[in-house]
């Protein structure tokens, strides 16, 4: 699982703003950097490392963690455009990888019950998932007999595990988001 990201810092502001969902041109410049360095170079940087070895393995997964801001607004400029790189990364990764039996996915979670999103007390979890819970839909995966047909696309962690059956730590069973209801 591919899943170091940045940008999430400094989300409160000196006059105690959230600032995640200012428009761009109050955004930080920083953030965006952090987004493209600890986020999509730093997940480039390690799946190319995993790779080496898969390719001569000529097995594996990388599952690179992205989210629906890929796809549609969500909150902000730069997150959208850094998870939109990662889709990017994924579906060309997954091409090169292909003649080497090697799967390249964007795995999407809902909301995660990070530490930080814990302390911001901003969100609604009420259809949250633990960080275990990607964890649980790649270990699912790397179970999956067929999951080259997978590879380049987009899979939602809450639809693999009703897929494969199994639920959250806490035993709750999230509802996998959508486009429309990301």
């Amino acid at each position: 699982m591919n899943s170091v990201w940045g940008g999430y810092e400094a989300m409160i502001d000196e006059q105690g703003r959230f600032t995640w969902m200012l428009p761009f041109w109050q955004q930080t410049a920083s953030r965006w950097d952090r987004m493209f360095n600890a986020g999509v170079r730093a997940r480039y940087v390690a799946a190319q490392k995993a790779a080496r070895h898969m390719v001569e393995r000529r097995r594996g997964l990388i599952a690179n963690i992205s989210s629906w801001a890929a796809q549609k607004y969500v909150a902000n400029v730069a997150y959208g455009v850094a998870n939109a790189a990662m889709d990017r990364m994924t579906r060309d990764m997954a091409y090169e990888l292909r003649e080497h039996n090697v799967t390249a996915i964007s795995l999407y979670p809902g909301l995660v019950r990070t530490e930080r999103v814990m302390a911001y007390q901003f969100f609604d979890l009420s259809n949250s998932e633990s960080p275990q819970f990607l964890g649980l839909a790649v270990a699912a995966l790397a179970t999956d007999p067929d999951i080259m047909r997978r590879s380049g696309s987009v899979v939602v962690a809450a639809e693999i595990a009703r897929e494969f059956g199994f639920t959250d730590i806490d035993g709750q069973q999230p509802v996998p988001l959508t486009l429309d209801t990301a």
